[in-house]
């Protein structure tokens, strides 16, 4: 982090939208104060969409004032229920409420809500480093307020909460999520005696509802660093209560000496390696489900575990049992039931089959087929199938990555010349129908299977002519002729 003094903060905020609502916060007789993790990432240098600002009385009378001010580039909203309002001025949005003090009862996560002072609204915040204010005063411009030793949580790269973590999280249990995202996505520890209060309060979490754990959930999966955030909600015994699916692939068993890997932690070894590969990625949405899909590819072990005798530990069929579990999974954690969700389940269904092709000798006919399966997401699964080698044997960890080398090349090669992504036979079944003059029925599948399978299977060409004469070729052998036949 960076050392910033109030000159720096005055640097800081030279911007048309604080020095007008410094000139309303005078003009009104009011304090007014830019608050929570706008001032934090200006020590750490990232960048802030989002800025809040406390007022010391009504913060929808200046935000009114505000975009009056602005006039007609600027954007007012207004939230009564909640008392407070927001202004978009082109690229900044700024969001203004009333310093408040809250309580809260013990069945719920919203508080009773009263006017407060500035440290009243400090002592309510999450943690130290979201709890700094600046005043945007003009007498007191640039000052910082920090009540709690943010700045210093900041240097020492500590998430604390401004009062007892127990009540904090209590209170609120959505803090203790939030808690391990900033630890995530800050890569910072959490103090010790906030540590141990996620703990104590772990059960606390079921009273919040799966949109807003899957939210901070998503924001975890998205940080460059994963498995940071899902080891701090292992250890804390909140996986469990939240993901309990994920939290079954912990553990390892052993008989006759022989022993599985713990899948879970594996797990997060394949989300950490997809995490790099996906980082520069530009599409937030893209980068989500792929690793989403990291996360569910081996969601099937635990029900697939079998030890034989003479092969050991076994997890047949493990990809087909994740596929069939992820809907529910994605029902129960609220999570899009539409064609995300499909996306994640054929790169769960399909990782496999790369790896057995990478294992044996790479057939033109074995990568077709892929191709013909996994169609425009092929590519991801080919990065998905690359993270998941996570062996310790350095040789065998190679071996398979230069097979995939060859596995890649294949794909590219066969597309160009079979042109088999997407592809769809080039005689459907309407054509059978109307050059056999059959109706539905099931020796027209049998034909279209035929054809598609000559076709993965190298035997003929992927055009018309050749897919034609088999036709032909298949119904003469049924006993099925052209119907114009003399």
């Amino acid at each position: 982090m960076r050392e910033l003094t109030r000159e720096d903060f005055v640097k800081e905020l030279n911007h048309t939208i604080f020095h007008q609502i410094s000139n309303i916060a005078d003009e009104l007789g009011i304090e007014c104060y830019v608050v929570g993790g706008f001032v934090r990432d200006l020590f750490l240098e990232r960048p802030s969409k989002d800025i809040d600002v406390v007022v010391v009385g009504s913060g929808i009378e200046v935000a009114k004032a505000l975009s009056k001010k602005l006039g007609k580039s600027a954007h007012l909203s207004v939230f009564k229920n909640f008392g407070t309002a927001q202004v978009k001025y082109h690229q900044v949005e700024v969001e203004f409420v009333g310093a408040r003090k809250e309580s809260y009862s013990h069945d719920s996560r919203k508080p009773i809500v009263e006017d407060g002072t500035l440290e009243d609204d400090q002592n309510r915040r999450d943690f130290t480093i979201n709890a700094m204010a600046i005043c945007l005063n003009k007498e007191r411009f640039g000052e910082l307020v920090d009540p709690f030793d943010g700045v210093w949580d900041l240097r020492d790269r500590i998430i604390a909460t401004p009062l007892d973590p127990s009540i904090t999280f209590s209170d609120d249990p959505l803090r203790m999520m939030r808690c391990i995202r900033f630890a995530t996505q800050l890569n910072f520890t959490i103090e010790q005696e906030t540590y141990d209060a996620l703990i104590s309060n772990k059960e606390r979490i079921k009273i919040i509802s799966k949109e807003r754990i899957a939210d901070e959930l998503n924001k975890i999966i998205l940080a460059p660093c994963p498995s940071i955030g899902f080891e701090l909600l292992f250890s804390t015994g909140l996986l469990e209560i939240i993901f309990p699916e994920l939290y079954a692939l912990h553990g390892v068993e052993k008989i006759n000496g022989r022993a599985h890997k713990d899948n879970f932690f594996h797990t997060l070894e394949v989300l950490d390696n997809i995490a790099k590969a996906t980082q520069k990625w530009d599409d937030q949405d893209h980068k989500l489900w792929i690793r989403w899909s990291a996360i569910l590819h081996d969601i099937g072990k635990p029900k697939s575990k079998r030890w034989e005798p003479t092969s050991g530990w076994t997890f047949h069929n493990h990809n087909s049992i994740g596929e069939k579990m992820i809907p529910e999974i994605f029902r129960n954690m609220k999570l899009p039931l539409n064609e995300k969700m499909k996306y994640v389940q054929k790169l769960v269904a399909l990782h496999m089959r790369p790896i057995s092709i990478a294992d044996d000798i790479v057939t033109d006919s074995a990568v077709r087929r892929l191709l013909f399966e996994a169609g425009n997401d092929i590519d991801d699964l080919m990065t998905l199938c690359e993270a998941d080698i996570t062996s310790k044997n350095e040789t065998k960890k190679l071996r398979f990555l230069d097979n995939f080398k060859l596995v890649r090349k294949k794909l590219i090669d066969l597309e160009e010349k079979d042109r088999i992504r997407n592809f769809q036979p080039p005689v459907d079944g309407k054509e059978i129908m109307e050059v056999l003059g059959l109706p539905p029925c099931s020796e027209i599948g049998q034909i279209k299977e035929l054809i598609k399978d000559a076709i993965l299977d190298g035997k003929i060409p992927n055009d018309h002519e050749a897919a034609f004469q088999l036709m032909l070729e298949k119904a003469a052998s049924m006993g099925l002729y052209p119907k114009n036949k003399e």
